[in-house]
């Protein structure tokens, strides 16, 4: 048991209280408020004199801090008569970098020129600019080197010099001065310790406080960086242990929490039996797994992750009737108008197919009147069935009186509130199987849905094929016209194609940027296309009704207008066997998850399908690189892994919160899979003998804190 008294926490304590009032406001442009948050910012990167910072890594714009090597130093007149400019060349051993000083005469810099002599190395920062395509610093701020100074000691003693993320009036080796001021003053028997003794011993960590100490006053680079590893953990630990603790306390009640749903087999087995195809090796395993655990007294909590087109539906779907066979209601909430409808539809028709009556509602924000009125009434009224919605469900006024299971689709695209409001304040918790298709890589699921057990279906139906995807220049203007020669020959075959666009409305480019292929522009080009004369088109896009659109996926369907253009309204849930070319016109555009999804609405059937991605000479090289893997992958789950290593760390977490700080300062969901695993089952095993952990203040706090905010995987890049 952890001994720390946490009634007093010197992290808690105010900056103003430490380093002055005008320090602290100094402190707080970069976000720092409390001494915790000024421990918790760590530095970039470390120096070490005699290594000078290599110049080619700098970027115009960045606000950066190098450790380079003085050159040369010249004074020179303004051309403009007025006042004069110090220049001075810094280098790294092979580059050289400009640094500029201004002032009205050249006394004025004669602390500068004394300062900077040829062949010594200093700490410079500033902004990253361009005169005449040359990089430079202007009016660089550079370290001085005094006796007693935190860089002086370091520089002597050999340690590592940590570099912070600065701002322009506030460089690196300032705020190394603060924190080092601040870590003399504090009392460090009283920080509360977060990770317990047995497991920092299990597990090679320091003590929070050596951490700290380490991170910003390190021995070597071996002691930054097991300090970094072991505030990881911490925060690991913290947020398993906030994402988990709801469920071992239901658990420990003791009470039944759900209602277990046993059915009689009467509408699943029929629909097993029925069903125009077989179910895949994945289906059958999820079912059987989702099964078992909708029969137990304890709400089931299961993420679905399933590819593109795996038939992810078929197996809620079993779930649903399951619900409804055992006497209860189902919900499927679903992010949009256009995939509710979808959902409803397929589910009418697939049970229309093998001949089985269960009352299917759908409730979206244009079910109005007498429609809506009878829908609430029948499922206030506890009707076994299904209903199917959007945000309306969760509405004021909507009582799902005998909810018994609750199906989440695209569960990124709701926050967690949102999707507890259907299951809050009921006596029997409804059972919970939330569904993606777009795959999630392992560790971003422990990470964002650490509350959920995961499942996947990974192999496709058969008579599914694989999509060939294809790179084009939308500059290469032979390309294009085989590509929409090829969009005839496809519709002439009685296939469909998708033609989509990252905008609706046209806008002007910027420099030598080419804009963005619009709805507005592209269509009526289409419509001049030799190629694609007598041809029928239809457009559908978010700025135009959902009765518009729905006629518009309509005719496509049909054939009637075999050319659809559209934004990403058909990214998900629009199911058309018929289509067979996906054309994505400025794919640069689009996140490697998104670009897929829309991929997936082509390959539907056992006919040959393609995918052609058009880009713009304006690809950048991250954006090549996502486009070159969809092409080699045709798998979510690949794809998944590829997106996040191509993702910075800061691309990959969104943030929702309710309230305190949820961003993760040290672990990295890209590269800390194992502590990330670890701290997991520790967590486990320590909320299943103590759900409060209230033989661990510091970690208890930590969770308390921790439960107040929301992660988020962010689809989109």
């Amino acid at each position: 048991m952890e001994q720390i008294d946490i009634a007093y926490d010197p992290l808690a304590v105010p900056l103003k209280h430490r380093v002055g009032a005008a320090a602290a406001k100094k402190l707080a442009s970069l976000g720092l408020d409390t001494i915790g948050d000024a421990l918790n910012y760590a530095p970039r990167r470390y120096f070490h004199w005699g290594k000078l910072t290599n110049l080619a890594d700098l970027t115009e714009g960045e606000e950066v801090t190098v450790l380079a090597k003085v050159q040369s130093q010249t004074m020179l007149r303004n051309r403009s008569g007025k006042g004069v400019r110090l220049q001075v060349t810094i280098s790294d051993g092979v580059r050289f970098l400009n640094c500029t000083f201004f002032a009205k005469n050249e006394y004025a810099l004669t602390h500068h020129r004394r300062l900077l002599q040829i062949g010594e190395s200093f700490l410079f920062a500033g902004k990253v600019s361009s005169y005449r395509d040359t990089l430079q610093l202007v009016q660089p701020s550079f370290e001085e080197i005094e006796t007693d100074s935190p860089e002086a000691v370091a520089r002597r003693s050999g340690r590592p010099i940590p570099v912070y993320p600065a701002k322009a009036n506030l460089p690196s080796w300032k705020i190394q001065a603060l924190i080092t001021a601040i870590l003399e003053d504090i009392d460090w028997k009283r920080v509360p310790e977060i990770v317990p003794e047995a497991v920092r011993a299990e597990h090679g960590l320091l003590s929070r406080s050596e951490a700290y100490l380490q991170l910003h006053q390190p021995d070597d680079d071996t002691a930054w960086q097991s300090a970094r590893r072991s505030l990881a953990w911490g925060e690991a630990l913290v947020l398993q242990a906030a994402l988990l603790r709801p469920r071992f306390e239901a658990e420990k009640k003791g009470k039944q929490q759900a209602t277990p749903l046993l059915g009689n087999d009467t509408l699943v087995s029929a629909a097993l039996s029925h069903f125009p195809y077989q179910l895949t090796r994945g289906q059958n395993e999820a079912w059987e797994v989702i099964s078992t655990e909708m029969a137990q007294p304890l709400p089931m909590q299961r993420l679905l992750q399933a590819d593109v087109g795996a038939g992810k539906t078929v197996v809620a779907l079993l779930a649903m009737l399951r619900a409804v066979e055992s006497g209860y209601q189902a919900a499927l909430l679903a992010p949009t108008s256009v995939l509710a409808t979808q959902h409803y539809a397929s589910f009418v028709d697939l049970l229309g197919q093998i001949d089985i009556e269960v009352p299917v509602h759908l409730l979206t924000g244009s079910v109005t009147g007498a429609q809506r009125n009878e829908i609430l009434a029948r499922l206030a009224a506890g009707e076994p069935g299904i209903v199917i919605g959007t945000h309306a469900l969760i509405q004021d006024g909507v009582d799902i009186s005998r909810l018994a299971l609750l199906v989440v689709d695209e569960q990124h695209r709701f926050g967690v509130a949102q999707r507890e409001k259907l299951r809050e304040g009921r006596q029997l918790q409804p059972h919970l199987l939330v569904m993606t298709a777009t795959p999630i890589p392992r560790t971003i699921a422990m990470t964002v849905f650490g509350e959920l057990d995961v499942i996947e279906v990974t192999d496709m139906p058969p008579g599914r094929t694989p999509v060939e995807t294809f790179l084009v220049s939308a500059d290469n203007a032979a390309w294009m016209d085989r590509l929409w020669q090829r969009a005839r020959e496809e519709i002439a075959a009685g296939g469909r194609v998708y033609v989509v666009c990252p905008r609706i409305e046209a806008e002007a480019g910027e420099g030598d940027k080419a804009p963005l292929p619009s709805i507005e522009e592209v269509v009526p080009r289409l419509e001049k296309l030799p190629q694609l004369e007598g041809i029928e088109m239809a457009v559908a896009h978010g700025q135009m009704s959902l009765e518009h659109n729905r006629e518009a996926l309509s005719t496509f369907a049909s054939g009637a207008t075999p050319l659809l253009v559209a934004t990403t309204v058909i990214e998900v849930g629009v199911d058309v066997p018929e289509a067979t070319m996906m054309v994505i016109l400025g794919a640069g555009q689009f996140g490697l998850s998104q670009l897929h999804q829309l991929r997936g609405r082509v390959g539907r059937s056992d006919r040959h399908s393609v995918c052609m991605l058009v880009h713009g000479n304006d690809l950048t090289a991250i954006g090549a690189d996502r486009l070159r893997a969809l092409e080699r992958y045709d798998s979510g789950f690949a794809l998944a892994e590829v997106d996040l290593q191509l993702r910075k760390e800061g691309d990959v977490l969104g943030e929702s919160q309710a309230g305190g700080n949820s961003s993760l300062r040290f672990l990295s969901v890209r590269h800390d899979g194992a502590i990330i695993a670890s701290a997991r089952s520790v967590a486990e095993e320590y909320l299943g003998s103590d759900p409060q952990l209230g033989a661990y203040p510091g970690w208890q706090q930590g969770v308390s804190e921790r439960a107040r905010t929301e992660l988020v995987w962010l689809e989109r890049n």
